[in-house]
């Protein structure tokens, strides 16, 4: 059965860290540009990162360049995003999803393309 689970959500105080895991079961990581996306109450869904099938290309939202790092290790199966200098506005649900490549471009270039999403981890920072 194909699955991704996030773990790491907690409510933290503002300047703080945090880092989420993502496991994929099912389905080959590996195979997969993956991403970390988040949803914030009363806002569009954002791409926070992605990480292309090789690791060697990744990109940010600029709201979290510099504070986020996106991560994974194939072996493990497990896709990271390391939070430093929380603030309260990344406060949201955050996903996970697997999408395969296109063409065009080494990840989708939209949401609904991903293939696989997580069921969400929250996060909370206060100020």
């Amino acid at each position: 059965q194909v699955q991704l689970v996030e773990y790491g959500g907690d409510s933290v105080q503002a300047g703080g860290s945090l880092r989420l895991s993502c496991v994929a079961y099912g389905f080959t990581l590996s195979s997969y540009c993956m991403g970390w996306f988040r949803q914030i109450p009363g806002k569009e869904r954002e791409r926070v990162a992605v990480i292309t099938i090789s690791g060697g290309g990744v990109s940010y939202a600029d709201s979290v360049k510099g504070r986020f790092t996106i991560s994974k290790d194939n072996g493990k199966s497990t896709l990271y995003l390391q939070m430093n200098s929380l603030e309260p506005e990344d406060s949201g649900t955050y996903y996970c999803a697997a999408g395969r490549p296109t063409l065009w471009s080494p990840c989708p270039a939209s949401d609904s393309e991903y293939n696989y999403w997580g069921q969400g981890t929250q996060v909370t920072v206060s100020s």
